[in-house]
C-alpha cells in the first residue's frame, strides 16, 4: 500500500527535511513538492493524493487558508515554526502539527498516525486490518515494522518500553502513554501504569491478574473498572 504525498513549503530547505525523513519509510511515496500552495491544486484534482505536508506562513498564501478548501479525505499535517497556530490547526480537523525543527522520533509518530488514518478511509476489512496493519518503532539505529496482530503486550521500563510480540521483543525509547496513543483503541487498553495489553491475547482474568502467553499480569488499581469491562467485554 503506497501512501501518496506532497510537500507545499517556501522554504527549500525545510521540504528537503520532510523528504529526508519520509525516505525511511517505504510506503510512503513524495509525488511532488511545491513552494506555492495554488500550484498544488491541479494535481490534487487530477491524482489521489493521501497526504499532504502544509507549511502555514508562506509568501503566496497562508497554508491555513489553503488547507479550508481541501478535500476533507486529505491527511493534511501541518508543519511551522509556529506553535501559536495549533488550536487553530486542529479545529480544521489537521491530522497532526509538527514544529519545526522536525525531530525524527517525533515525525514517526505522524507516520504511524498516517497510515492508520489511510487504513481507514480505504475500508480496510477487519481480518486484512489485523494482519497488515502495523506500527514502525525505532529500535537502536533501526526502524522496525511491527504487526499489530503480533504485539502480546508492552511494559514501562522508566525510560524506555518493551515490546513483547509472538516472535522477539523490542527495546525502544519512547513512553508507554505515547506507544499507548498510538496503537487502535479496539485492539490495545493500559491496565497498569507499566503495562499495556492486546484485548484479544488475555487468556484469562484471575482477580487482579491477567494472562497473557506464560505472564501474569497485574491489572492496576486506578484501571480495574474500565480493564475488566473491556476486557471480558461486559459493555
Amino acid at each position: 500500500m503506497k501512501i501518496k504525498c506532497i510537500i507545499i513549503d517556501d522554504e527549500p530547505l525545510a521540504i528537503k527535511v520532510v523528504e529526508n525523513h519520509l525516505k525511511e519509510f517505504q510506503n510512503f511515496e513524495v509525488v511532488q513538492t511545491f513552494n506555492n500552495p495554488l500550484d498544488a491544486l491541479l494535481l490534487l484534482e487530477k491524482e489521489e493524493i493521501n497526504t499532504l505536508f502544509l507549511d502555514i506562513n508562506m509568501s503566496k498564501m497562508n497554508g491555513l487558508e489553503f488547507a479550508k478548501n481541501l478535500n476533507p479525505n486529505i491527511n493534511v499535517v501541518i508543519t511551522t515554526a509556529y506553535r501559536e497556530y495549533a488550536v487553530e490547526s486542529f479545529d480544521l480537523n489537521v491530522l497532526d502539527y509538527l514544529v519545526k525543527p522536525i525531530p525524527f522520533n517525533r515525525f514517526l509518530r505522524t507516520i504511524n498516525k498516517i497510515t492508520q488514518q489511510v487504513y481507514l478511509q480505504r475500508g480496510v476489512k477487519k481480518e486484512e486490518d489485523n494482519n497488515d496493519s502495523f506500527i514502525f518503532l525505532k529500535v537502536d539505529k533501526k526502524l522496525v515494522k511491527v504487526k499489530f496482530d503480533d504485539i502480546l503486550y508492552i511494559e514501562s521500563l522508566k525510560d524506555y518500553i518493551k515490546v513483547i510480540t509472538t516472535t522477539e521483543n523490542h527495546l525502544v525509547h519512547k513512553s508507554l502513554t505515547s506507544i499507548t496513543e498510538e496503537l487502535p483503541e479496539k485492539n490495545f487498553i493500559r491496565i497498569h501504569r507499566s503495562f499495556t495489553i492486546a484485548i484479544d491475547k488475555v487468556k484469562s482474568v484471575e482477580g487482579n491478574l491477567i494472562e497473557i502467553a506464560t505472564t501474569r499480569i497485574p491489572i492496576g488499581r486506578k484501571y480495574v473498572s474500565h480493564a475488566k469491562r473491556i476486557i471480558l467485554n461486559m459493555d
